[in-house]
């Protein structure tokens, strides 16, 4: 695998493409899960490792798997890995899993995960496919724990269940319903794009 690809794979999910400020993709777990840091923590591993594995899994039997039925042998190649973070959680953090519900379930229909089958996978080897599944996974992680992270902050007064607030806080409740994910998700993507995206862009020009 050369170097310079890949420093693309790691910019393009890290930054240049990234799967949620850039392109847009797996927003719906923004309303879901990032109310709670912990939560959402464990929802960035499992979507990391099922990215991953599946893109790879992919990019191995992309030469075998017949054109008209590609989008279903992918989805399968998802629920297996999905089904597998699904039951470690039941076996292992029950209490987590019982929080997180259906939305375990729901990766399988995360654009992120179809995304990088479709978009790269197919068309690169199993190598290079496993680490733009992780950094596009990184990608989207690090974009919902900082929501998560101000939303349990500002909402509860609490950091991974702590109470780091004291009593002159008031709580926004706001932040710990749906709406608080998008408001949130709205102004991350507006910093972003509108400043540090566009000022790298002026200075490039």
């Amino acid at each position: 695998m050369q170097i310079h690809k890949i420093k693309k794979i790691i910019s393009d999910g890290l930054g240049k493409n990234n799967p949620v400020f850039y392109q847009i993709l797996g927003i719906c777990s923004t309303l879901a899960v990032t109310n709670v840091l912990k939560n959402t923590l464990v929802m960035c591993l499992g979507l990391i490792f099922t990215t991953a594995l599946s893109s790879m899994t992919v990019s191995f039997m992309r030469k075998h798997i017949p054109t008209r039925v590609r989008m279903m042998v992918e989805v399968l190649i998802i629920a297996v890995y999905v089904i597998i973070v699904d039951l470690v959680l039941k076996a292992y953090a029950p209490d987590i899993s019982r929080q997180l519900g259906p939305y375990v379930g729901l990766i399988i229909t995360n654009c992120i995960v179809m995304g990088r089958a479709e978009g790269f996978a197919l068309s690169n080897p199993p190598g290079e496919s496993f680490l733009d599944g992780i950094f596009s996974g990184v990608g989207y992680s690090y974009v919902l724990l900082t929501i998560a992270f101000i939303r349990e902050l500002m909402g509860s007064g609490k950091i991974w269940g702590i109470q780091v607030l004291g009593d002159w806080w008031t709580n926004w409740s706001i932040m710990v319903m749906a709406p608080g994910g998008f408001f949130m998700l709205a102004i991350f993507i507006w910093i972003v794009k509108g400043y540090i995206i566009k000022d790298k862009e002026v200075k490039k020009a």
